[in-house]
């Protein structure tokens, strides 16, 4: 049982105080977060408030004094929401976003703010003024990126689940380099009103939580059409955590893409606790069938061309001029715009926001956009062909485990090859989930990744939940 699970038993049994609980939990964050960096900043006095309150008269909601982490992306309202970028420096959020006014609804309490990449973009979380976020298993890893903070603050016991963002997969990367479940969810599952834009085509909120169990409790308060997100679809959300208490994978089809497993650079240990996976599932009544998708090996490529044009027209809005920093020193209008985004970008965002100029260009939109834009639709086909055979697709969710700090930082290609069997996924708009199979010499997770039909979280969660009852993978010690 996840530690969400138990701590609504608790809860709801009166076994623990709310008051009691939280003055424990900021003992834990005042000790470890100074050593993980995992918050920006916390919310003590109004968490110890709340809990007190719910002291004296509990509602019983469904997350009812249920901590939850929230991704420096995603709207509190009156809360800071700096995209971990010193562009939004001070920046308060006029309204909270669809998903935390949601998780608030039903009885959830933010203990802080999660460090993340500068506006999302990265792989480890070290794109970020405010310093990286470390993993908890080995601190001198990464935590992955680019929610890097809200992976790490589950894995810590920082929260019992927390909220993060995936644009070609920020959730799932930090979940299987942490050790813990993340979701991906279908384009269009979850509203991403509030929520800082990074890629709109690609965009998606997700939790993290101990197992498939906890990020169904927490699916099950955000998904769901909403009127202020255009994108929202207007589909019914089905009964989450009753699809995994029924969990098998007996008769399950399970798709293997030889395009994945046959490439270059995977770890050792990855492909070795993969076929273990493997294996571990057809004991289980599961069959696998072999699959021929010839354009996921493009997926890299066509991801930095149109996340990266995505990303160029939405942070177009940072000019110094409307909110967020604005430099001091400037000669005119255009110098104002100029000097404002030089000084407030980071590296890595300067970089993309290139990029994408480029490939929107009068001359080079044909060659690059529109031809990236052509793949993806083969990507999205390849899939949903998939689909036709198989109830699942499986693949590891990095081609490694958790890196050394400053390990890649200075090499942008070998950290956007991490995100190999993660970017197809958002590029097709499908669902994704991360689960921890096993774990390397060094005691270091490894994550595998199960990929399901638009609008089956409930199918792949419950596929997540028999998987992990397989017993592949035992949560260890931390060293903070």
């Amino acid at each position: 049982m996840g530690r969400l699970a138990k701590l609504r038993e608790d809860f709801g049994s009166k076994k623990i105080g709310f008051k009691e609980y939280y003055e424990a939990l900021f003992k834990r964050i005042h000790i470890r977060n100074p050593k993980l960096n995992a918050y920006l900043e916390v919310f003590e006095e109004d968490c110890l408030q709340k809990a007190e309150a719910l002291d004296q008269k509990s509602e019983k909601r469904s997350l009812e004094g249920i901590p939850i982490g929230v991704k420096d992306i995603i709207s509190i309202q009156g809360k800071e929401l700096n995209a971990s970028s010193k562009i939004l420096k001070s920046y308060k959020a006029p309204r909270s976003a669809t998903v935390t006014e949601r998780l608030q609804r039903d009885g959830a309490i933010f203990p802080g703010r999660c460090n993340c990449d500068e506006f999302a973009m990265g792989s480890s979380n070290e794109n970020t003024p405010f310093g990286p976020v470390k993993n908890p298993i080995k601190l001198e890893r990464t935590a992955g990126g680019s929610s890097g903070g809200s992976a790490a603050a589950v894995r810590a016991d920082l929260c019992v689940a927390s909220l993060g963002t995936d644009t070609g997969g920020s959730i799932r990367l930090p979940a299987a380099f942490c050790g813990i479940t993340g979701l991906r969810t279908t384009y269009g599952r979850v509203s991403r009103s509030g929520v800082i834009a990074f890629a709109s085509s690609l965009d998606q909120v997700g939790p993290f939580a101990d197992d498939a169990m906890d990020c169904a409790y927490i699916m099950q308060s955000i998904a769901g059409r909403d009127s202020r997100d255009a994108t929202s679809m207007n589909i019914p959300v089905p009964d989450y955590v009753a699809a995994i208490k029924s969990a098998n994978l007996k008769g399950k089809k399970i798709g293997i893409p030889d395009e994945f497993f046959s490439m270059q650079g995977t770890q050792k240990e990855v492909a070795e606790a993969s076929q273990t996976f493997i294996d571990a599932v057809k004991r289980e009544g599961a069959s696998v069938e072999k699959l021929s998708m010839p354009h996921l090996p493009y997926g890299i490529a066509v991801y930095y061309v149109v996340a990266t044009a995505e990303a160029a027209s939405n942070l177009a809005r940072y000019d110094g001029i409307r909110y967020g920093h604005r430099a001091k020193d400037f000669k005119n209008l255009k110098d104002l715009i100029m000097q404002s985004r030089s000084e407030g970008f980071g590296s890595e965002v300067k970089r993309r926001i290139m990029l994408g100029t480029f490939a929107l260009s009068s001359g080079y939109y044909d060659a690059y956009y529109s031809k990236a834009q052509l793949v993806r639709s083969k990507i999205q086909k390849e899939f949903l062909d998939a689909f036709k055979k198989v109830d699942f697709i499986f693949c590891p969710t990095c081609p490694t485990t958790a890196f050394k700090i400053g390990e890649k930082v200075n090499d942008p290609l070998a950290m956007y090859l991490l995100d190999i069997f993660t970017v197809t996924v958002n590029l097709a708009g499908l669902p994704g989930v991360s689960i921890p199979i096993g774990k390397d010499a060094l005691g270091l997770p490894i994550g595998g990744q199960l990929i399901g039909n638009p609008f089956s979280e409930d199918q792949i969660l419950a596929a997540a939940a028999a998987c992990e009852r397989l017993g592949l993978y035992e949560s260890g010690a931390i060293e903070c």
